[in-house]
């Protein structure tokens, strides 16, 4: 994930989009319904981590499904 200017709900569903291999997918859009599993987690957050340079436990990504609600999260970690 680079960063280009993109709010960071967009940012993190182009997170979801690449590391579930799925273009359709939103800042709506559900982990576990698209398919994520523990992989695709540790990916989406290690792309967040580089793209704002904050912690981003892996959990959270269970925790906080959808690229919306975990935006919601990292935002106050940052």
């Amino acid at each position: 994930m680079t960063t280009t200017h993109l709010d960071v709900p967009e940012l993190i569903a182009a997170g979801y989009r690449e590391a579930l291999d799925d273009a359709t997918l939103d800042t709506e859009s559900d982990f576990f319904e698209a398919g994520g599993d523990s992989l695709a987690a540790f990916q989406i957050a290690a792309g967040i981590q580089d793209a704002l340079d904050v912690d981003v436990p892996v959990a959270l990504v269970f925790a906080y499904p959808t690229p919306a609600e975990l935006a919601a999260v990292v935002g106050g970690l940052a």
